[in-house]
């Protein structure tokens, strides 16, 4: 078995903060993926016609609470998370001093892998799959915490913020702004992968985002302008775990102490249909999410290379044309679904606006950017996240070897082009099915009357399943670096 070391994935990585494995075939015709996976979700949308009635039985759920349980209640002692943040202080100061003091090549640097593949790829999935982890290690939070303590310390006021009223019209503005210059960074710029260059990204980001915290204060900016807080949170509302916080009677000091927390199982999703209707800014934003990782699946198509090549004729300066590619998606994506939101509207004959229906089922398309994301970004995760093992050995490329790992050679066929295969057609199609699903949930509750809930789906459904043919096209194309 071919298992080259960290040296050999070198070669691999380009001025993008992903790398593709070498042009694969899929096993079978790709006219026959497209039609099956259109005719899977086609039916799963009948079948929810004719036997999905009780709209509430999927939110209305037996309730465990996981804090009965030992170990979670161990987890949650002062103590414990005090150790865990303290870690997640530890990496966040760890990864930004290796890119400025560390090896300049992003294979011997522990940035590139950490934040690329580690926390935006890997806490992705934690998010979506187990619960909401961000909350709890969110190193700009608990820095600014920290401040917090430090004031009450002297007898002040245990708040650093000036606490400034938050303009209510700006809304989650500043997050779709901070997740567009995000998305620009990962998909074409050329300094991505440059070490240096996070870790300067990174202590911009901090500022502003301290600087948010100490204008309107903590909690104001995680809802509005921490991107993060935001995108994690998103993702979080489909998975099976999610935790409540309860201020008791006694509990009007807001003390820790006062507050009973609670971490309940439930469906999977589920999360997504206990959300009232969103705002433009956040509608926008929950676009961004899908639009943004479809671009970077389309850029490693020949398609968009040959795209590349003849836009060269005109301007070879390439990052430019991936900033236009990636502006064009964007807008073709919000378009598309605010003008499916209107035929929705017409197709109803109800009295709500095109706007009202665009934001009520945003949510609905989470299982469809979750799913996409597992599609192309699953395979990068279990090769490219194996070279944190040598790198957590020596983080600055200083040649230590701290864990005794520098010498652990990436195993290639630990998954196979097979498998990556199988399981992007998987996700992307469940993605679609639980989409569908949801909103149809959504419409029986909206609409008083049954065949207008119905007759709005007929848009969506369209919208879905021209989207999961376009997934999968992306997904079977061959894939260059």
């Amino acid at each position: 078995m071919f298992t080259p070391d960290i040296n050999s994935i070198s070669n691999t990585i380009n001025a993008n903060p992903h790398y593709m494995v070498e042009p694969f075939t899929p096993p079978l015709p790709l006219l026959l993926c497209l039609v099956a996976a259109a005719g899977a979700v086609i039916a799963s949308f009948i079948v929810l016609i004719f036997f999905y009635k009780n709209t509430q039985a999927y939110s209305s759920y037996p309730k465990f609470d996981l804090m009965k349980l030992s170990f979670f209640g161990y987890i949650d002692r002062a103590n414990i998370k005090f150790i865990i943040q303290l870690f997640s202080v530890f990496l966040f100061i760890i990864v930004v001093l290796s890119g400025f003091i560390g090896s300049s090549d992003p294979v011997y640097n522990i940035a590139p892998t950490f934040v690329w593949v580690i926390w935006w790829v890997g806490l992705a999935y934690v998010s979506a799959f187990v619960g909401n982890l961000w909350s709890l290690i969110n190193p700009w939070k608990i820095i600014f915490e920290w401040c917090e303590k430090v004031f009450s310390l002297f007898g002040r006021n245990n708040s650093v913020s000036m606490r400034l009223s938050y303009p209510s019209k700006l809304k989650v503005w500043p997050a779709v702004l901070l997740f567009v210059i995000f998305a620009w960074i990962e998909n074409v710029y050329p300094g991505a992968i440059v070490p240096s260059k996070i870790s300067l990204i990174i202590l911009v980001y901090s500022i502003i985002t301290w600087v948010g915290m100490f204008l309107f204060g903590k909690d104001t900016w995680l809802r509005n302008g921490e991107v993060f807080t935001l995108v994690f949170g998103y993702l979080s509302r489909f998975a099976p775990i999610h935790g409540e916080a309860i201020r008791t009677a006694a509990g009007k000091t807001g003390t820790s102490s006062n507050i009973k927390k609670h971490l309940y199982l439930r469906p999977i999703s589920s999360g997504l249909l206990d959300i009232k209707g969103a705002s433009i800014s956040e509608t926008l934003l929950i676009l961004l999410l899908l639009a943004t990782v479809t671009f970077d699946g389309f850029t490693g198509t020949k398609r968009w290379i040959d795209v590349q090549i003849y836009l060269e004729q005109y301007s070879n300066n390439i990052t430019l044309i991936n900033t236009g590619g990636l502006i064009c998606t964007i807008v073709i994506f919000f378009v598309v679904y605010f003008a499916f939101a209107k035929l929705m509207k017409l197709a109803s004959g109800n009295s709500f606006s095109a706007q009202h229906l665009a934001t009520t089922f945003v949510h609905t398309l989470i299982p469809i950017a979750l799913a996409y994301h597992v599609a192309h970004f699953l395979m990068f995760l279990l090769i490219q996240g194996q070279t944190i093992i040598p790198l957590a050995s020596d983080p600055f490329g200083f040649d230590w070897n701290i864990f005794n790992t520098t010498l652990y050679r990436v195993n290639f066929m630990f998954a196979s082009p097979n498998f990556f295969w199988g399981t992007s057609i998987i996700s992307i199609l469940i993605g679609h099915i639980i989409a569908v699903f949801l909103s149809h949930s959504i419409a029986m509750r909206l609409f008083k009357s049954h065949s207008s809930a119905i007759r709005s789906q007929y848009p969506m459904l369209i919208l879905m399943v021209g989207y999961t043919v376009a997934s999968l096209w992306i997904i079977t194309q061959p894939m260059y670096a």
